[in-house]
């Protein structure tokens, strides 16, 4: 488990175990620091502990504002933003998921550039600014940390938007952090990573550099997953399944995602306690079946490690959709959108916000992506 430092745009990443002690090279001549968490996971993970020793050696002043929820809401970022304005801080240290994350890049950059959440998800205004950003990543499955992108649900109408928006400045992954994850997070961060690395590879964006990193990465998951839901406290297994997170964040970065997370931020937009990696896994299997008839090729490619024996034809897309959802009933996930209150009656919302709001996230699908299809992957995944 060998500790590593990673450049990739922007960010200057350290990698393995025990790396957040490289915080102290990037503090600079700080005088006060906005420590952002969500309510319980940087306490128990033993980051905020670790964060808060080290800015207190250098005589940092910090304030933690751990107001974040799972998939946060836009007025979250607003409200940290004036936080961040109004303590006069002048670094911003994001301790958590993609939550956590997310909202903090959002914040940071209104803090230095001025306006509303708002104006950047539907890009009325562009970043000119922002106060130093530093990532202190806590699960295996956003990327966020090594990427340019963040994610929060629109208050008003519940529309869950994306936008690329500012690669952190620092990041650190160290998987200690991840142990404290319990196993329906385990399985929901890693098959955001699953879908992530299948979805820059099926992309219309996709490149050599993207399959080669999205392969890789999906490997790992099929390796190391079950080897940590047997044994949650296993470092070994959760240093490879953060890897593959890693990875996998910079194949999306570098390409992008399409369908499942068009469809998914619908649905989590809708209801916020859809897990994002539970959304994804849930729909995955189906939206597999449409992307295997389009992109063979890539789409076999990226299933070998689960199964060799897919064919790069489009005959193969259903048994592409078996493996799958065979791979994720052997990891015992086996949620369907009926267990979040989904029903058939949604459809006409769920296509509403799919082929309005949400468009541009489905731009890069390598096929047609009409209301037929997205109807028959909500209705099969009820």
């Amino acid at each position: 488990m060998r500790s590593f430092t990673l450049k990739h745009a922007n960010v200057e990443l350290y990698f393995g175990p025990n790396s957040i002690r490289n915080l102290s090279n990037h503090l600079n001549d700080y005088k006060k620091v906005a420590v952002v968490t969500g309510k319980t996971s940087a306490k128990k993970s033993g980051a905020l502990n670790d964060v808060e020793k080290i800015l207190n050696e250098h005589n940092i002043e910090f304030k933690v504002y751990d107001e974040i929820t799972p998939n946060p809401w836009a007025s979250q970022a607003d409200k940290l933003a004036h936080f961040i304005w109004n303590e006069g801080c002048d670094a911003v240290i994001a301790i958590g998921g993609g939550s956590v994350i997310d909202t903090a890049k959002v914040a940071s950059v209104m803090a230095a550039s001025g306006g509303r959440s708002l104006d950047y998800l539907y890009e009325k205004m562009k970043p000119r600014s922002h106060v130093p950003f530093i990532a202190v990543n806590l699960t295996h499955g956003t990327g966020t940390e090594i990427d340019r992108y963040s994610v929060l649900t629109v208050d008003e109408n519940r529309e869950k938007r994306g936008m690329s928006i500012l690669y952190p400045d620092v990041s650190f992954d160290d998987p200690k952090y991840t142990l404290t994850l319990p196993r329906n997070q385990t399985v929901y961060t890693s098959l955001d990573t699953f879908y992530h690395s299948y979805e820059a590879t099926t992309s219309t964006l996709t490149s050599p550099y993207v399959k080669l990193l999205s392969i890789e990465s999906i490997s790992l998951v099929n390796i190391w997953l079950p080897k940590a839901l047997d044994d949650l406290n296993n470092l070994e297994a959760r240093y490879w399944l953060l890897y593959a997170s890693m990875i996998a964040g910079i194949s999306i970065d570098t390409s992008s995602t399409h369908i499942i997370h068009a469809i998914e931020h619908a649905l989590s937009g809708l209801n916020p306690k859809l897990a994002h990696g539970c959304g994804l896994g849930i729909l995955g299997p189906r939206s597999v079946y449409y992307t295997h008839k389009t992109m063979p090729e890539e789409s076999a490619m990226a299933l070998k490690p689960l199964d060799p024996n897919i064919k790069p034809s489009p005959d193969d897309a259903g048994k592409a959709e078996d493996v799958v959802r065979k791979f994720q009933e052997e990891i015992g996930f086996t949620d369907k959108l009926s267990d979040y209150g989904f029903e058939e009656k949604d459809v006409p919302k769920v296509l509403e916000m799919v082929f309005n709001g949400l468009r541009y996230l489905h731009k890069n699908t390598p096929f047609k992506v009409d209301e037929n299809i997205v109807r028959d992957i909500f209705l099969k995944s009820l």
